[in-house]
């Protein structure tokens, strides 16, 4: 799947699953325990090339995920959003930041981050070195 996304004949499927995964969590912890095929199909659809009608699901997909709490997983759609950047998801973004959920500003904010910061990993430590650094003054981040 690593040629042309929009002729692989699976893709529909991953999409569905993907956005399923990500409107209904608590279904998705039931029924999908592998949260290694979640990473890997999120890191398969951040890699292929992708039309615009895909990159637009995938759009779709990291504004949802960004307005929901965190799930296991979830850090691999910054992939995607590197994988789609743009000023729609950008955007998007900008709106979740300033919504009323702490989730999705936490979120929102992280992402554009590292939107901003490409060479850089998205690991778990610099997660960790990211949160730290929103509880200082503004000056004194990174």
């Amino acid at each position: 799947m690593d040629g042309d996304l929009a002729t692989w004949p699976g893709l529909p499927y991953v999409l569905l699953f993907l956005e399923w995964e990500a409107r209904y969590p608590l279904e998705g912890t039931q029924h999908a325990k592998a949260w290694g095929t979640k990473q890997s199909l999120i890191r398969k659809m951040a890699r292929a090339r992708q039309g615009e009608a895909i990159k637009t699901k995938l759009t779709d997909l990291v504004e949802i995920v960004v307005h929901r709490a965190y799930r296991c997983k979830d850090r691999e759609y910054v992939r995607v959003a590197r994988a789609v950047d743009s000023a729609d998801l950008r955007g998007r973004l900008d709106r979740a930041a300033d919504s009323d959920s702490p989730w999705a500003r936490c979120h929102a904010h992280y992402v554009l981050w590292l939107l901003d910061r490409p060479d850089l990993p998205n690991t778990r430590r610099v997660w960790q070195i990211w949160v730290a650094s929103e509880a200082l003054p503004r000056d004194d981040r990174l």
